[in-house]
């Protein structure tokens, strides 16, 4: 049994009273860990030693040089402990080992580099005036910084949080999601012996509501709290700092629409569809669940997609060959079991997939459902797909636009004119034309609605993890 700790002022600790809760692997359901359950002590040590790193340490006086030189140092040290990070981040969310080691480890190491290397060679203003005064711009630390990370990539969004925040010469607290504590806790031990000081990075375990989540984000010594997760927990931390006047940064659901027309080329539009929404088993925000195709393509586009579902592998996520592993928790199993129920009643047919062994929903597909019901419209988050037909191009953008949801959308046409035109109209944060989730870390990530609250993302980060200053001397 292994056991997690908390890391604190550069020491990795049990929590003060000693409590405990537990991990399980999704594949065995069995628990594999200890985890240190924080204390609002332990909560306080974590924000006051971030607080002292900032307020006496070197870290946010170092030139954006010094810090770019230690983040590399830092992503070094996570590509030498790739295959460590990788087996934990499988263990403890069901994760095919496959894509941890190919794509979330080393996209940690991007994000420290990029963010690294973006604030190291971010420039300022400098305003001439009419009236002869000089006038230039600094972006100063904000400060002490909460984050909160989800369980879906655990420790990929983690850094997506963290890179910027430490970049910008910020101090960090972080809470990873209760279920995968195990990548984010290790990772502060690494980044501490690549030799970033006690303090800047703290990492404390718990749960939200009345717990580490809650203490945190209510704390009048926190400067910027950014948080990706569920909206309605989005909301309680909103209202938490809204009473400090915090600045948040929120990404938060999806409910992605795809809309394939009928001058698409079919095969990389399956290809690509297939992509959006089963990658890691569907527990993706930004999956396309909503699969809108123009009539006349719509019964080759379903065979071709329903042959392409049932080719995929689904298993053990320590076997090489798998590509959908059970979902990360048994309470999420339920959750996403109990749409696949309400199926029947809201008119739909479930073309192949379902439940399978153990917490696994295999790649699931649905069609005739009733656009209005729960399973069409809320966010399953899981890899379950609805697919609708459609016939003009202006019936699809107002399917597609009807959502709370704003984080992403894709399409697939070949005419230029069209994939601009319809871009242009989708009310999501991120469009993609004929692919998914190709990303450039200087483009804004973020959404419209109940999918956040502002973006990140190379300057958009910049903008938050900052404070924008204005100087103005006498000539």
């Amino acid at each position: 049994m292994d056991t997690i700790q908390l890391h604190i002022d550069g020491q990795s600790r049990p929590a003060e009273d000693g409590g405990t809760f537990e991990t399980v692997n999704p594949h065995s359901q069995a628990v594999w860990a200890t985890v240190a359950h924080a204390t609002r002590s332990d909560v306080d040590d974590a924000i006051a030693a971030a607080r002292r790193a900032f307020d006496d340490g070197p870290w946010p006086r170092m030139s954006p040089g010094e810090r770019q030189e230690i983040l590399h140092a830092v992503a070094d040290a996570v590509t030498g402990h790739l295959e460590e990070l990788a087996q934990l981040d499988s263990r403890d969310m069901g994760k095919p080992i496959a894509a941890a080691r190919a794509k979330d480890i080393p996209r940690v190491a991007d994000n420290l580099r990029f963010f690294a290397d973006y604030a190291a060679m971010a420039t300022d203003e400098r305003l001439p005036m009419t009236t002869g005064h000089h006038a230039y711009t600094t972006h100063d630390p904000a400060g002490v910084t909460v984050a909160i990370s989800p369980w879906n990539f655990p420790l990929m969004l983690a850094s997506w949080k963290i890179a910027p925040a430490l970049a910008f010469g910020n101090t960090v607290v972080l809470k990873p999601a209760e279920q995968t504590p195990a990548s984010a806790a290790r990772f502060a031990e690494i980044a501490e012996e690549a030799g970033l000081p006690p303090g800047v990075l703290n990492v404390v375990l718990g749960f939200g509501p009345d717990d580490v989540g809650e203490w945190l984000t209510s704390d009048r010594r926190v400067d910027r709290i950014t948080f990706t997760g569920e909206s309605n927990t989005g909301r309680a931390i909103g209202q938490a700092a809204m009473r400090n006047l915090t600045p948040v940064s929120f990404e938060l659901g999806g409910k992605g629409a795809n809309l394939v027309f009928e001058d698409c080329d079919l095969e990389a539009a399956v290809e690509w569809s297939i992509k959006a929404i089963y990658t890691n088993a569907g527990q993706v925000c930004l999956a396309g669940s909503r699969l809108y195709v123009q009539r006349a393509v719509y019964e080759e586009f379903v065979a071709r997609f329903v042959e392409a579902a049932e080719a995929m592998v689904v298993g053990d996520p320590s076997d090489e060959a798998t590509q959908i592993g059970p979902l990360a928790s048994e309470e999420h199993f339920g959750k996403v079991s109990s749409y696949l129920d309400l199926v029947p009643e809201e008119g739909g047919k479930i073309l192949t997939g379902g439940v399978g062994a153990g917490w696994t929903v295999r790649p699931t597909v649905i069609t005739d459902i009733d656009p209005a019901g729960r399973v069409a419209c809320e966010e399953i988050f899981g890899p379950v797909v609805v697919i609708q037909p459609f016939d003009t191009e202006e019936e699809g953008i107002a399917l597609a636009n009807d959502t709370p949801y704003g984080l992403n959308a894709m399409l697939f046409t070949e005419n230029l004119r069209r994939a601009h035109r319809v871009a242009g109209l989708l009310r999501a944060g991120s469009v993609w034309i004929n692919c998914f989730f190709v990303r450039d870390l200087r483009a804004p990530f973020g959404g419209y609605g109940d999918s956040g609250i502002g973006r990140e993302g190379g300057a958009y980060s910049r903008e938050f993890f900052t404070e924008p200053k204005a100087v103005i001397i006498e000539p």
